[in-house]
């Protein structure tokens, strides 16, 4: 029986989708560029040669955004008699800059690559993850306040599960694929607001301070590169004091509304305590 091959195995949205479809009795394998558990096939998608053996067999992918070999993997799945593909990309590619932004470069060569392709392609487009929120709780343990270059902007955040589901739906159905479906979270929320939500959930206030551009870019270098911090910080300032747009992308595939950030912050509440 032909299978679904989930790639970016040991992240939540794979882990979730693979839930989902092992909940449901539809057959798949987890994919991952180092496998941490058995059953787990070998495919690291910036590596030509680990891709027909992963594509055996295979009916449809879910594909994280990695472009460095996607001309090769998309020969490789044609050839292997892969039908669909359904893309974990980003709301950024839907920037005028999108091919010049370290944030949007790689989704749009691989929603590009894979467009031009013979294969049918849904595009999943999600905002901020609200998972994004992870990065905080070092200085959370820590008993630091969270330094914030511009803790006005907004963003949408979205909860992992419901890309999971959104995903999910897509596999299950392929009605609703071959089409671009921008998903956010429930609200339009600053980083102020989310770390008071989040200081609900863990049940204590969390501090922030304000800090420049110069300063925050030389706390995280080593951790995030130079050209990609400078276009984060671009995309906050953009929307400091600016509401974000939200759609209905994740009830129209899920049938649901999208979990709120207090929803993602009472699940995750544990990563934030000491």
């Amino acid at each position: 029986m032909s299978e679904i091959l989930v790639t970016g195995g040991r992240g939540a949205i794979a882990r979730g989708l693979s839930s989902l479809l092992a909940a449901h009795e539809i057959p798949h394998r987890l994919a991952s560029r180092e496998p941490d558990k058995p059953g787990t096939v070998h495919c690291d998608l910036t590596d030509p040669a680990t891709f027909p053996d992963a594509l055996v067999g295979v009916r449809s992918v879910f594909l994280y955004a990695e472009a460095a070999a996607v001309d090769a993997f998309v020969k490789e799945a044609v050839e292997a008699g892969v039908e669909h593909v359904v893309l974990l990309s980003s709301s950024s590619v839907l920037a005028p800059d999108a091919a010049d932004s370290p944030l949007a470069a790689a989704h749009l060569a691989v929603e590009q690559a894979l467009l031009a392709s013979p294969l049918r392609t849904t595009l999943l487009r999600p905002g901020s993850f609200a998972s994004n929120a992870l990065g905080w709780a070092w200085s959370l343990k820590s008993d630091r306040p969270v330094h914030l270059p511009y803790p006005g902007s907004y963003c949408d955040p979205v909860h992992e599960a419901d890309i999971a589901e959104a995903a999910f739906a897509v596999l299950a159905d392929p009605s609703l694929g071959g089409r671009a479906y921008t998903l956010t979270g429930p609200q339009s929320l600053t980083f102020a607001a989310q770390l008071a939500i989040l200081g609900d959930a863990v049940g204590r206030s969390i501090p922030f301070e304000p800090v420049s551009r110069e300063q925050w870019k030389a706390e995280v270098d080593g951790y995030i590169p130079g050209p990609y911090a400078e276009a984060l910080l671009d995309f906050w300032a953009a929307t400091d004091g600016l509401p974000v747009g939200l759609t209905d992308g994740v009830e129209q595939l899920t049938g649901h509304s999208p979990r709120t950030f207090a929803a993602w912050s009472a699940d995750h509440a544990d990563a934030f305590r000491v």
